[in-house]
This record gives C-alpha cells, sequence and structure tokens, in this order.
C-alpha cells in the first residue's frame, strides 16, 4: 500500500473516532446489582449514564411521623406495584419539608427486599425519559422514576417529555415503571393572575377554564394519584422532634426540656416542619455528645 495513501487512510479513522466520541450513544444499562438506587445523569460530552447511589439514605416508614394517612396511600400503591397489580404514578404536593421526598426513600427502602429500584432524574433530563424507559423496560425489578422539587417554566422541554410518559404517548407505559414526584406546586407550572381571565361563563353560569389553564392542568392530571401535605402544628412539630431525639438515643427527661428550645428553632426559621424538627434535633444532640 502506498504509504503516503496509509497514513491518510489512519488519520481518517482517527478522525472517525473522534467524532464518534463526541455523537449522541445509547444508553448503557448500569451495574444493577450494585445499588437500589440510581442516578440520571448527562455528561460534558451529551452522553447519558444511569449511575448508582452508592449510599442510600437509611430512613424507614416508621420514622416518618404525623403523616399517617399519606404514608398509608403511598404504601398501598407502591405494594400494588411490586406485586405486579394495576398502580397509578404518584405526585405529592404541598408544604415544604413536610416529609414528601422522606416519604418515596422511605417506599424504597421498605420494598427493595421486593424487588423495587428506584432512578431519580433531574428536571432538566426528562427529555431522555423515554430512552430511559426503554433500558428498564425488560428488566425483572420495578423501577420507580423519581423527579424532586419538580416544577416547569413556560417552554421547558421535559415538560412534554414528562406529559408523554405519563399517558398520551403513542406507545403504552412499561408496566415496570411509575412515576414518583414531589412538587411545592400542585399544577407544576406558574400560575399568574391574568389567566383567570381566560375563564369562560355559559348561560347557565358554569365555569370552564381558557386553553392556558387547561394545559397547565393537564400535566398534573396524568399523576394517578395526588397525595397533599400541610403545615404542621405546634404539638404535631413537637411530636416530630421527639421522635428525631428518640432516635438520637436522647433521655425522655431531655426530650421534654428540649421543648422550649425547639419551638425557639422553629421560630427563628420561620417554619415548623419536618424537616426543622430533624434539623433541630441533630443540632441538639450534637451539642450534647450523642452520635448520629
Amino acid at each position: 500500500m502506498n504509504p503516503s495513501f496509509e497514513r491518510l487512510l489512519q488519520r481518517a479513522e482517527a478522525l472517525i473516532d473522534r467524532i464518534e466520541a463526541v455523537l449522541p450513544q445509547p444508553l448503557g444499562e448500569p451495574d444493577w446489582s450494585a445499588s437500589i438506587a440510581f442516578r440520571y445523569r448527562k455528561r460534558s460530552s451529551g452522553h447519558g449514564v444511569l449511575e448508582p447511589v452508592r449510599h442510600v439514605a437509611a430512613i424507614a416508614l416508621e420514622d416518618l411521623k404525623e403523616v399517617d394517612a399519606q404514608k398509608e396511600r403511598i404504601q398501598r400503591n407502591t405494594e400494588h406495584f411490586v406485586q405486579g397489580l394495576p398502580a397509578n404514578n404518584v405526585l405529592l404536593t404541598g408544604a415544604r419539608g413536610t416529609g414528601k421526598s422522606s416519604l418515596v426513600k422511605a417506599c424504597l427502602n421498605a420494598y427493595a427486599p421486593q424487588g423495587l429500584r428506584l432512578i431519580e432524574v433531574d428536571k432538566g433530563d426528562l427529555v431522555d425519559l423515554p430512552d430511559i424507559v426503554d433500558v428498564v423496560a425488560g428488566r425483572p425489578e420495578k423501577f420507580i422514576v423519581y423527579c424532586d422539587d419538580l416544577s416547569f417554566e413556560d417552554g421547558e422541554p421535559g415538560y412534554k417529555a414528562l406529559k408523554s410518559i405519563l399517558d398520551g404517548s403513542v406507545s403504552a407505559a412499561s408496566a415496570n415503571v411509575l412515576v414518583y414526584a414531589t412538587s411545592n406546586r400542585r399544577h407544576l407550572l406558574p400560575e399568574y393572575m391574568k389567566e383567570n381571565l381566560s375563564y369562560t361563563h355559559t348561560a347557565d353560569g358554569e365555569v370552564h377554564p381558557g386553553e392556558v389553564v387547561e394545559e397547565k392542568i393537564s400535566l398534573s392530571e396524568r399523576f394517578g394519584l395526588w397525595i397533599s401535605f400541610y403545615p404542621f402544628s405546634q404539638d404535631e412539630y413537637l411530636a416530630i422532634v421527639a421522635q428525631w431525639l428518640t432516635s438520637f438515643g436522647v433521655s425522655p427527661e431531655a426530650i421534654e426540656a428540649a421543648r422550649p428550645q425547639a419551638l425557639v428553632w422553629a421560630l427563628e426559621r420561620g417554619s415548623r416542619s419536618g424537616r426543622v424538627a430533624y434539623q433541630f434535633a441533630r443540632d441538639h444532640a450534637g451539642s450534647h455528645g450523642q452520635a448520629a
């Protein structure tokens, strides 16, 4: 072979290799035995990967207090799912710090021995949701695609991708995949006062929302199960504080003595949420030499 031609061929092959390295690649399967939870991440090259979560939060359903009604509903839905029975996609909405994401993690820990797995997907990566579903569709496990603190601004691409996966795509959703999402917004999109002007009234007084409002409602309606969370009362907040302090090994007497401090802590934070209760318990236990 002509040496010049051979060098040209080598350079062409090297160029092709470099081009292939930056082109989007099919989503590969991770080591499914590495964890019960995975994160979908985009590399700088644009390639998506499923990364195992090495340290999954060890929260249990019994650790969550004052949300018994919400716990019962999501637990029943998840149990149906892992048993192969019909189950719904779930939207958990309401006050911040009340246990929405903790409840999803606790369900994962409870049902992982029965084959439940979780894939966390950021809002910006929801456009790749069909690829994720294709990868796991043939697996024997049951997968929760988890979107935390989900909300959209007008025109974001992940909005329509999520709508299609929930209900509306030509292809049927995989029987081993559900979407669990948490949000502080009931309808997941910003709502403006001017949109109220788009409502119309019929002659008999019936109210019909306009197209903009209908579009915003349509996404949340595709979740079959809505679970709402509400701000805690003072007694509920103190009960959660007591539960967390107990888990850190604080004595009942010390817990009772810590009640005024817990209330001041919540007042300074402007919230009596489960998250604030947990943060107070960690600070108090750490200040008194209790191991986490």
